[in-house]
């Protein structure tokens, strides 16, 4: 596809080391780069943060679907640092354009998948679609905040999992998150991946939709934004947390800096970002 400007890499005797499929990298040498010519560091939400390439157009969907709720999510200042769930910065600083203004819970059980959870439950929640709110354990038993808000929890033993009401009502925002914090304990990247929709083609792709890597540990990062061009070239910008549990945040593209931090991709290739290589790219996406 064309290629838009250039921007400067400056090795100070330092590499990006990309890690082995589906592994996470251990050992990273920090790449500095010019700022892309594709960030508004004003820009205050997902959209207004990264810019279009020339040509290119941004895909709108309805008002208050939950893809224009993650092209509208607001960030943090530019200049706002990775922060792990113990308040200490995250060791690289060096792969992101955008934190998303989320709060990192201080138990450290909000990781990659998780964060993932949460933003699509606290949508369903301001939608008012709470009934619809509900995920998957791994071991396939699915949780709804209904019934925990009716006071029902649940009993696990090894895979067997059964629900008893052992608690009183509680509708409030403080106990939904007390009912997330169950939901980062027993789902996670093979829980979503065996409950979602899996994406066959790159053009169902919309944002809002996550590429995973299920395993233990596995890993998964979430559609932010898309953008189309006139030949049917496809653009993606992504969104991550992490373990450990940290702030989530929008990822540079390291692999080619001429669109960064816009992605190229296709299914069934691999895909590196900043601290992971994914062996193979797959999607699936929220019921």
């Amino acid at each position: 596809m064309k290629r838009f400007g250039l921007l400067l890499l400056v090795a100070i005797g330092c590499f990006f080391l990309l890690s082995k499929k589906g592994k996470q990298v251990k050992n990273i040498g920090l790449s500095y780069i010019t700022t892309p010519s594709f960030i508004n560091e004003e820009g205050a939400t997902v959209s207004e943060r990264i810019l279009l390439p020339e040509g290119f157009k941004r895909a709108t969907y309805p008002q208050n679907s939950f893809s224009e709720y993650m092209q509208q999510y607001a960030l943090l200042s530019f200049e706002a640092e990775v922060i792990n769930y113990d308040g200490n910065p995250y060791f690289y600083q060096k792969g992101h354009v955008g934190v998303l203004d989320v709060s990192v819970p201080t138990h450290g059980l909000m990781q990659c998948a998780d964060v993932l959870i949460r933003l699509r439950a606290e949508y369903l929640w301001e939608q008012n679609r709470k009934d619809e709110i509900g995920f998957n354990f791994t071991s396939g038993h699915y949780c709804s905040w209904k019934k925990y808000a009716e006071g029902f929890r649940p009993k696990v033993n090894g895979n067997k999992v059964t629900f008893h009401k052992t608690a009183s009502a509680n509708s409030s925002k403080e106990n939904f998150y007390k009912y997330l914090d169950l939901i980062y304990m027993y789902a996670g990247t093979i829980s979503l991946y065996d409950e979602m929709k899996k994406i066959n083609t790159i053009e169902e792709i919309e944002v809002g939709d996550m590429l995973i890597y299920p395993g233990s540990p596995g890993h998964i990062i979430m559609v932010a934004d898309k953008a189309v061009n006139a030949n049917g070239e496809i653009l993606f910008i992504f969104a991550q947390g992490n373990t450990p549990s940290q702030s989530a945040h929008i990822i540079k593209n390291l692999n080619d800096l001429s669109i960064n931090p816009w992605y190229e991709i296709e299914l069934g290739e691999t895909l590196a970002i900043p601290t992971y290589t994914f062996g193979e790219v797959k999607f699936i996406r929220f019921k």
